[in-house]
């Protein structure tokens, strides 16, 4: 996967190009494919706008869900990012400075993150659940110097005083608070934009912040070339093609946002689709799909979990092809999809630090609980504690030569940008197995995984079967101390609506499991409880295990149901 020689926009097409052309031959797509080579790119400048020329076509096209939308085509978006970008600039934002971007999905987040493309400024994003302590290591870390946020959100930066830019979006006319600059007069600017010179295809464009599920957030650093490039092998694993139709269920501030609200459709030439929504109803997105004649759809576990419970088949949508992200998907979703619309749900694998790695790419056999094989362009090994090429180990990516899709590392962290890129390979963290076909099934982050009666358990594998026991909503399975066994699993579960907490329950969800279970991972203890999130929505299993471990010898939780040793 030696990088092919050539840059700028031609170098970047011609590979777009190649994947589009084997869509649907992922042999010849992951021997040939080849990352192109490129000195200066500007993402924005040579694709967006060379795509947007003359082009009427709908770039993004956002519904709410009182029935109003708002349709830009990908020529008038141009237009309108060139505006910003020249209005952003008379306020002083400058190449390299960094912009915390806090919106919900409206047309000035897209406007936005495309005008500081232009610019070489360097996009934060954030999340409109972000909270005084997220803001304060967003300044601190992250070395904000500049910041646009919708109009609800403008007092959450009153605690943070200094000379930084203040762009607010969607005040009401008089209604701009003090010290802020009303997004509204970007109208005013011209049309037409001219960079202050190259873009480099190595310089900052995105500083992450992690979503921590074990530790503190990780500042994520990416380049005009890691993500826009990078997002060349998502594109490829959803199947996306030009004049598609695509929705993808995420909201901003999170990486999955930029990998297919904002990437992958537009490096195809696809249309961008949004439904706003202050509750997520199923029956309402189901008439979405179907009224907007939606061609792709990506969503959560959580999503599709929600979907399957209605009357699927009554439902006559435009759908072709339908993908999965954030978790890996149980196989009962997909078997229920597919017997309603006779399209199986493509699961895939990427992290904030990387592109899409692994996915199940159109027209390929799908193996139920796999997350698929390696993407082009990703060389993906799976490694013991020793290093060495196993069955079941930790996901790692090949740094001979570096894939392109992959960060630079972590922002002012040396040390842990070399732990993870140590010994010629990216480390994801992530524990997998992978069969004789090469399909990679994911088994659970390293830090999750656990032994007890000496054999390792994966807390996913439990967790998928506890979901499929009618009462329970979500689950999470962690190690409980016990002095025969090391450790023994329990499970931490959330109930569905119309059920209760309590011993007969708790019995027949842990006869459920051990009915589709091998015996040593049979799970011995149930707690009817909550779940500690991030604000991305990954279950902190951290928090539940140091809970666990704190309490004292003998000391019950309220609500928590213990079955009875038996005989092996």
């Amino acid at each position: 996967m030696t990088a092919s020689p050539g840059t700028g926009a031609a170098a970047f097409l011609a590979a777009r190009d190649f994947l589009l052309q084997h869509r649907a031959d992922y042999a010849t797509a992951v021997r040939d494919f080849r990352w192109p080579a490129l000195a200066e790119f500007n993402w924005a400048l040579d694709h967006f706008d060379a795509l947007a020329r003359g082009n009427d076509a709908p770039a993004l096209w956002i519904v709410d869900e009182t029935g109003a939308e708002d349709k830009l085509s990908f020529a008038r978006l141009a237009e309108r990012s060139n505006q910003v970008a020249n209005w952003l600039r008379g306020l002083g934002v400058q190449r390299g400075e960094r912009v915390l971007l806090l919106m919900p999905n409206e047309m000035a987040l897209w406007e936005a993150m495309l005008a500081c493309m232009k610019l070489g400024a360097v996009i934060v994003p954030t999340t409109t659940l972000v909270s005084t302590d997220d803001l304060t290591d967003r300044f601190d870390r992250g070395g904000v110097r500049h910041v646009i946020c919708t109009a609800s959100a403008t007092s959450k930066f009153d605690a943070f005083p200094g000379a930084y830019t203040r762009v607010v979006v969607g005040a009401a006319p008089g209604q701009v608070p003090a010290g802020w600059n009303d997004y509204a007069a970007s109208r005013q600017a011209p049309a037409t934009f001219a960079p202050d010179g190259p873009t480099r295809a190595g310089d900052p464009l995105f500083l992450y912040f992690t979503s921590g599920t074990t530790s503190k957030p990780k500042l994520v650093l990416h380049t005009h070339e890691s993500y826009p490039v990078g997002h060349l092998s998502t594109m490829y694993w959803i199947g996306l093609k030009p004049g598609d139709v695509h929705w993808n269920i995420s909201s901003p501030g999170w990486a999955k946002h930029a990998w297919s609200c904002f990437f992958a459709p537009w490096n195809a030439g696809a249309t961008i689709f949004i439904y706003n929504y202050a509750r997520f109803n199923p029956p309402a997105a189901l008439d979405m799909l179907v009224k907007n004649k939606v061609t792709s759809l990506c969503a959560p576990p959580t999503v599709w979990r929600m979907l399957m419970q209605q009357d699927l088949a009554r439902y006559r949508t435009s759908l072709r092809e339908l993908v999965g992200a954030g978790e890996p998907l149980n196989p009962e979703v997909i078997d229920i999809v597919r017997r309603a619309w006779g399209i199986t749900i493509r699961d895939g694998y990427g992290q904030t630090e990387t592109t899409a790695q692994v996915g199940n790419p159109p027209g390929q056999p799908v193996k139920a609980g796999s997350m698929g094989r390696p993407l082009p362009g990703y060389a993906v090994a799976l490694l013991d504690a020793d290093g060495r090429p196993a069955d079941e180990g930790e996901i790692c990516l090949s740094l001979s030569p570096r894939p392109t899709g992959l960060m630079p590392g972590y922002l002012d962290d040396d040390a842990k940008t070399a732990d993870v890129m140590r010994d010629g390979h990216y480390h994801t963290g992530d524990v997998a197995a992978r069969d004789a076909d090469g399909y990679i099934t994911y088994v659970g982050r390293a830090d999750d995984v656990f032994k007890a009666s000496d054999y390792r358990i994966s807390p996913f594998e439990l967790e998928s079967v506890l979901i499929e026991h009618e009462a329970v909503a979500e689950a999470a399975v962690i190690p409980s101390p016990d002095p025969i066994r090391l450790a023994v699993p329990k499970a931490i579960v959330i109930l569905r609506a119309g059920f209760a907490p309590g011993p007969e329950l708790a019995q027949s969800i842990l006869a459920f499991a051990r009915s589709r279970l091998a015996s040593y991972k049979r799970i011995r203890i149930v707690e009817f409880g909550e779940l500690p999130k991030t604000l991305s929505g990954k279950i902190r299993r951290v928090e539940l295990r140091q809970r666990e471990n704190a309490r004292k010898p003998g000391e019950a939780f309220a609500l928590e149901f213990r079955e009875a040793d038996k005989t092996e």
